[in-house]
Formats: structure tokens, C-alpha cells, sequence
């Protein structure tokens, strides 16, 4: 079993930063795909970026250039910072493990809120 906790979250101003954090436990981490997945009220859940054991790496298009995502194999920690915020970005940011680049899901993390004000 996976279990992910998610810490980071919080209120900035548009144009500001954030670092997400997402610390796994579970013997199956070192060879999943983690990343983050969000989530905005009336929309659907969507991809933002994953990162590979090997550290391969996988954005959303409205991400790209603003965040990156980066992962401490030895801390079992993966990490979005996020540059340059919109207030589109606000979201639930859910911290996700799985294969395929987090194509396919396997375990969730709670979810931690991310307020952009204009």
C-alpha cells in the first residue's frame, strides 16, 4: 500500500510562488510515477506535470515554463514549485502515484487547496 501526504499549499497573489510537497510511503514508490493532478470547482480532474523514477517529465500546456516538477528518490518527496501564478491555476492539487506518466492512476493523496487572487 501507497500512502501520500501532501503539504504547500496556501493563498498568494497572482505573479506569485508555491512549492507543493508530497511525501510517499509504500515499498511499490521508488519504481511509480508521481506527480499532481488539480482540480477546479465545475471542472474535470486534469494532469499538471509527472516526473518518472528515472525522471522523465510530463506538463500540462497551460503549465509549461511556470512550473517544475522535481522528485528526492531517497526522501520518497516529489515537488511542484510553481512560478508566475494565475488565479486559473487555483485549484484542489492532488498528489498522485501511478504508471505511464500518471496516465493511469493508483493512489491519491488528499488534496491541498491552492487560492490565486488577482
Amino acid at each position: 500500500q501507497v500512502q501520500l501526504v501532501e503539504s504547500g499549499g496556501g493563498l498568494v497573489q497572482a505573479g506569485g510562488s508555491l512549492r507543493l510537497s508530497c511525501a510517499a510511503s509504500g515499498r511499490m514508490i521508488s519504481i511509480l510515477a508521481m506527480g499532481w493532478y488539480r482540480q477546479a470547482p465545475g471542472k474535470q480532474r486534469e494532469l499538471v506535470a509527472a516526473i518518472t523514477g528515472g525522471d522523465s517529465t510530463d506538463y500540462a500546456d497551460s503549465v509549461k515554463g511556470r512550473f517544475t516538477i522535481s522528485r528526492d528518490n531517497a526522501k520518497n518527496t516529489v515537488y511542484l514549485q510553481m512560478n508566475s501564478l494565475k488565479p486559473e491555476d487555483t485549484a484542489v492539487y492532488y498528489c498522485a502515484a501511478g504508471r505511464n506518466l500518471l496516465r493511469s492512476v493508483m493512489y491519491w493523496g488528499q488534496g491541498t487547496q491552492v487560492t490565486v487572487s488577482s
